[in-house]
């Protein structure tokens, strides 16, 4: 509870900051941009912008990654999603469909990242994220099927579906570390048409927690948000049922779970 408290607070603080809203707003506009990027298009020296993103990663609403000798900044809804998860819900008496409207029309491919932290080993995530029956506990009813070796196939299944919602390749298979998968979705015509992207699990111990990592790239740029605005439902479902063995109530749960 501690700790979910000093989480919650870093949130509020880094988003309470007009500048550092900007640079969310910024990023939800491009994801992925570099320092030099988001410092072009304000008004600021490189040192208050690197000061403001530094913040915003402490509170895990931004994910740098390394390419090359630059760092790109994601935008990670997943601690948002929490929040909304946890207070605004108690509120209203409809589900909100989401809190951000994460559609893009660009001219180039994406690449979306999320981060969590979960309280559990890495032993334990890796079988969350592979055993289908544990999956189909915070993965909106669906499991997925494979034998985890590397090259293997692998089938995301629904009872309610006559068909996989998706299905792909296990490219690396490194447990508990580090899972590389190709997919494709089949879930609707839009979907399908969308062709092959590529989902990255990355699983690193902190303390008596792990920081999870789910990369979703290779997108096109008109892909729909079908296609990845559900991951952070996905994490949020899987920290809870992780932490405290209940499984959380989404809308997606709501719309595609087990009745």
């Amino acid at each position: 509870m501690v700790s979910y408290c000093r989480a919650v607070e870093q949130v509020f603080r880094a988003l309470g900051d007009p500048t550092r809203r900007a640079l969310l707003d910024a990023l939800l506009q491009d994801d992925g941009q570099t320092l030099s990027s988001l410092v072009s298009r304000h008004a600021m020296t490189r040192p208050a912008v690197a000061k403001h993103l530094a913040i915003l990663e402490e509170a895990g609403l931004v994910v740098v990654a390394r390419r090359g000798r630059e760092k790109h900044h994601f935008l990670n809804v997943v601690p948002i999603r929490e929040i909304h998860d946890r207070w605004v819900t108690k509120y209203t008496e409809t589900w909100a469909s989401g809190l951000a409207d994460l559609k893009r029309d660009l001219e180039r491919t994406m690449e979306k990242v999320f981060e969590i932290y979960i309280r559990t080993t890495p032993e334990r995530l890796w079988e969350a994220i592979t055993d289908p029956q544990i999956r189909a506990k915070y993965h909106f009813g669906a499991g997925v099927h494979s034998d985890w070796t590397p090259g293997s196939g692998f089938a995301m299944v629904h009872p309610g579906s006559e068909r996989p919602l998706a299905e792909g390749e296990n490219v690396v298979v490194e447990p508990p570390k580090r899972l590389v998968q190709s997919m494709r979705t089949l879930w609707s015509e839009a979907a399908e048409e969308q062709g092959t992207t590529r989902v990255t699990w990355e699983i690193e111990p902190v303390g008596d927690s792990c920081r999870l990592t789910v990369t979703h790239d290779q997108l096109r740029g008109d892909a729909p948000p079908e296609l990845y605005g559900g991951w952070p439902m996905i994490l949020s479902g899987l920290k809870t049922w992780l932490e405290t063995g209940e499984t959380l109530t989404t809308p997606g749960s709501q719309m595609y779970g087990p009745s």
